[in-house]
């Protein structure tokens, strides 16, 4: 038996709809790692990027258990001296809820240099509408 190696040619990507709402953040998070890294499909193939497209709605309505909202906290940096920046959770659900779910989504890719074109097929949207219902995106029950 010879060992199954997809090629980028044979690539066949799907579009899903995920819904957020009430989701717990980390869980939501491997889970579209999953479909945009392609392991769900049975021609998974670690070097070739075959994952499909994932939509999220209603991305301000996820979920956080414990006292996260309050203690976990996003680190960023100016560029300049004395320019590093916290945001707790609470504050990032307010004003970017999208980015939430991008910086869980893209903290649990592999590091490699597949993962900013994986992140490209990720949508995240705030409220329920989006821009994509002529892909048809099936709806995906995590």
């Amino acid at each position: 038996m010879k060992t199954f190696m997809q090629r980028k040619e044979d690539v066949q990507r799907e579009w899903y709809l995920v819904d957020a709402t009430g989701k717990t953040l980390g869980r939501l998070a491997s889970e579209i790692a999953k479909i945009l890294m392609g392991k769900h499909k049975p021609t998974y193939t670690p070097h070739v990027d075959g994952g499909d497209f994932v939509v999220v709605i209603n991305a301000e309505k996820i979920h956080a258990t414990g006292k996260k909202l309050n203690q976990k906290i996003y680190y960023r940096h100016t560029g300049y001296p004395g320019g590093l920046k916290e945001t707790t959770l609470r504050e990032m659900l307010q004003k970017k809820p999208e980015e939430v779910i991008r910086l869980a989504v893209r903290g649990m890719l592999p590091k490699n240099k597949l993962r900013d074109r994986r992140m490209k097929r990720l949508k995240v949207y705030a409220g329920p509408g989006h821009p994509h219902k002529a892909q048809n995106p099936k709806p995906l029950e995590l």
